[in-house]
């Protein structure tokens, strides 16, 4: 019998612990429900929650977890599930040491470790995912990247594994990653059943179509500053790069370097989000024709902005709005 074991930490988010047990419950229901009615099988899942000394730990929102005992109390283990959490993310030097050599021995026993939307945030500070691919909730993706550069971030996917280790996007993936486990443990007929009992679209593997587009304004470069806001207001506009940065006083080249130092895009990737980020609004909030929006937000050729819409968003512009549209 698969056995979880679920961590929880202070100020942990609660449904990332009781949505994936009442996942592995649904899992154990339906593996009962396909076995013979003479015999009565073992549950297919069994879980603990844990936390460090075994005490009452308050999680987000003043939510009091019981766990079921300490993390020394765990003899034997299949998976260990680190929860997601709301900001502020400040796990860098702050996890005991203890609770740090406690997940290195347990990965280095062979036992798979996972971690939930920003959890992915406490997984790295055990030194477990340098040099591993992962993701994580895409709205902390470059705060990520500037805390733990050596982890090979894949922030497009909503799943990854990588040595042991399995890492989702962000809140509510923690449903794919239990799925993941129902299927590897179960089987994939058996995690289909679960998925569409728990309404999770199959084979979800791309969190782009989800993410915002959050303008990187966190500098305090004035001119990239006034070169961004140029991009926003104009961005329906051809906006000559060259002549933008001429406008601002600083040659092409020191401009280019200068904008991405300070959002970490290059100029033109920073005005084609711009315009996709329109082009996304547009779609969810009106039922103009794809064509007419092409032009609106700047370019002139429907394949050309369908390929980039694609780019950025995993999806075409028709089934972003198929999917996403609050038009009546």
């Amino acid at each position: 019998m698969p056995h979880i074991t679920l961590l929880a930490y202070p100020h942990c988010s609660m449904s990332s612990i009781i949505g994936p047990i009442d996942a592995f419950a649904m899992a154990n229901l339906c593996h009962r429900r396909t076995q013979s009615m003479e015999i009565c099988p073992e549950p297919l899942f069994s879980w603990d929650i844990v936390s460090l000394d075994g005490e009452i730990v308050e999680g987000y929102g003043r939510v009091i977890i019981q766990p079921h005992q300490s993390i020394h109390g765990i003899k034997t283990t299949d998976f260990i599930l680190i929860p997601g959490f709301l900001p502020p993310l400040d796990f860098m030097g702050k996890i005991p040491r203890t609770l740090i050599k406690w997940f290195q021995r347990w990965h280095h026993g062979n036992a798979m470790i996972g971690a939930s939307c920003t959890g992915t945030f406490f997984l790295a500070e055990t030194g477990l995912l340098d040099g591993k691919v992962a993701t994580t909730n895409w709205e902390f993706v470059r705060y990520f990247q500037r805390c733990y550069p050596h982890v090979q971030l894949k922030p497009e996917r909503i799943l990854t594994e990588d040595g042991g280790l399995i890492c989702s996007g962000a809140t509510t993936s923690f449903l794919d990653l239990s799925l993941f486990l129902i299927e590897k443990f179960g089987s994939e007929e058996l995690a289909a059943h679960c998925g569409k009992a728990l309404l999770v679209e199959p084979n979800r593997r791309n969190q782009s179509p989800y993410v915002v587009f959050d303008y990187q304004k966190n500098h305090s470069d004035e001119k990239i500053l006034l070169a961004q806001n140029r991009m926003e207001k104009c961005f329906e506009q051809a906006i000559p790069l060259d002549a933008l940065a001429s406008d601002l006083g600083i040659s092409p080249r020191h401009f280019k370097r200068r904008f991405k130092k300070a959002t970490g895009d290059s100029p033109l990737t920073y005005l084609q989000r711009v315009r996709i980020e329109a082009a996304k609004r547009k779609l969810e909030t009106t039922m103009e024709n794809i064509t007419e929006i092409t032009w609106q937000v700047g370019y002139e050729d429907s394949n050309s902005f369908r390929r980039l819409f694609r780019k950025y968003t995993g999806l075409s512009p028709r089934e972003y709005r198929e999917r996403f549209s609050r038009a009546s």
